[in-house]
């Protein structure tokens, strides 16, 4: 017998149950957005208190702080005293003493702190006209009085509003997993790469992070939800990048011409190990039929932005256009400048041409690029005529067309909203995408994520 898999847990609701039912609990759980076993294990605690350090009341030493679990035995807001601010004083007691817990304008612990409810205690511990007290603790709510002693106690996340005590979702939870037991959790990830992963099973894992026996515990199934959560995101975007190559139709662009020989050619230094081994990976991509989402990281210096050009001068070579977004007008004059620098001398084979070649124009386009300047830019951009585009938002701006964009270079992208790249993209001919090269110095999770 195969083991459960979440789209069967999610088939099956909490009401099954024997401790939620279909009265107000059920109703209870449903408002927290629980409404099957699958969102139930799915629920996990928001913190855990390790009974294995508590103090007893009369071990506690003042000075220091210390947690201590006892039951309320009383709660009372004495009366104000002119400008005294409102007080909140809770007494617990675990058997070896008493402790008060001292709360200042915060009315909603009275209703909070009911006695007969045990509540884990956690502050500086000090003594107050002879009896020992905390002043503004953390308080976690445990549960009813006759709950069973464990060492690792789950907190589960609450809320005023919804009548859902931490205690009754550890016992749904502790009935879920008990009628789990008999088949299991299946696990998507082979025993081979947990093993080589440090990583224990789906099932270990979803026991351990609501039950767990020690903190070690707790830490390798949180450890391994983790490892599950990224995962899925990455199965996902996979999944997309699959579908985007299904059905997207690129450029196939020569790789092999002339004008990207020229560029290496006309350079006073020889391309780095790494420069080269990143062309000829973009290069590759360049060449499919799919339009290409790459990111280029590199430290400041490392060589991106010849990167970037001889990927933009393989689509003019075509015939096409290049283009390269900044998110500043500076960094975009930045970019204009060293690119007319690189480019310094390097002319474009034209057979049209009476000498066989033409000059290669780059063009900047900012909000400051005003009037005749302008207008003669973006002409050229209409036309074909400007054969790489430097520019900010203004590049993606109503008005401006391209002739046929074959590739698109976005610096530092995380700077830059959805709605901003796509509006780059579309500015490709008809149903064929430009291909798409991302760079950064500063590789975060978000950047990779979007390319």
């Amino acid at each position: 017998m195969s083991g459960l898999t979440l789209p069967e847990l999610a088939a099956l609701g909490v009401e099954r149950l024997r401790t939620v039912g279909t009265g107000k609990r059920l109703e209870s759980f449903r408002k927290f957005g629980i409404t099957n076993l699958h969102e139930l294990l799915a629920h996990y605690p928001r913190r855990w208190v390790d009974r294995t350090t508590e103090a007893t009341v009369e071990s506690a030493l003042e000075g220091t702080d210390a947690l201590v679990v006892g039951e309320i035995r009383s709660v009372q807001a004495p009366p104000r005293r002119g400008k005294a601010p409102a007080r909140v004083v809770a007494v617990i007691g675990d058997g070896t003493g008493r402790l008060s817990l001292v709360f200042f304008n915060q009315p909603w612990r009275e209703r909070q702190l009911q006695p007969g409810t045990w509540v884990a205690a956690f502050g500086r511990v000090s003594r107050f006209q002879g009896a020992k007290q905390m002043t503004a603790p953390t308080i976690d709510v445990l549960g009813a009085p006759d709950e069973r002693p464990r060492p690792i106690v789950p907190i589960y996340p609450q809320s005023e509003k919804i009548d859902l005590p931490s205690w009754v979702v550890l016992r749904a939870v502790e009935e879920t997993l008990a009628r789990c037991r008999e088949r299991g959790f299946d696990d998507p990830v082979p025993a081979e790469v947990r093993e080589r992963l440090g990583l224990v099973s789906r099932g270990e894992a979803l026991r351990c992070i609501h039950v767990p026996e020690t903190m070690v515990e707790k830490h390798q199934a949180r450890r391994r939800l983790a490892f599950d959560e990224l995962l899925r995101v990455q199965l996902v975007l996979v999944m997309r990048k699959r579908a985007l190559e299904r059905e997207s139709r690129g450029i196939r662009h020569e790789v092999d011409g002339e004008l990207v020989h020229r560029l290496r050619a006309a350079l006073p230094y020889e391309l780095t190990g790494a420069q080269r081994r990143a062309i000829a990976e973009i290069e590759r991509y360049l060449a499919g039929p799919h339009p290409m989402h790459r990111l280029l990281q590199g430290d400041v210096g490392a060589g991106k932005t010849l990167v970037a050009v001889s990927a933009m001068l393989t689509a003019v070579q075509g015939g096409h256009q290049g283009a390269l977004m900044a998110p500043t007008e500076v960094l975009a004059e930045q970019h204009a400048a060293g690119v007319r620098r690189l480019l310094q001398g390097v002319t474009v084979p034209d057979e049209g041409s009476l000498f066989g070649d033409r000059p290669l124009r780059v063009e900047l386009l900012t909000n400051r690029i005003a009037g005749n300047e302008r207008r003669d830019v973006l002409a050229g951009l209409a036309d074909g005529s400007v054969d790489i585009a430097i520019g900010t938002h203004a590049l993606i701006q109503e008005g401006v067309e391209f002739h046929s964009l074959g590739v698109v270079v976005v610096d530092e992208q995380h700077r830059f909203g959805v709605e901003q790249r796509a509006a780059l993209k579309a500015k490709g001919e008809g149903s064929v995408e430009p291909d798409v090269l991302v760079m950064t110095a500063t590789p975060i999770p978000r950047t990779a994520a979007m390319t």
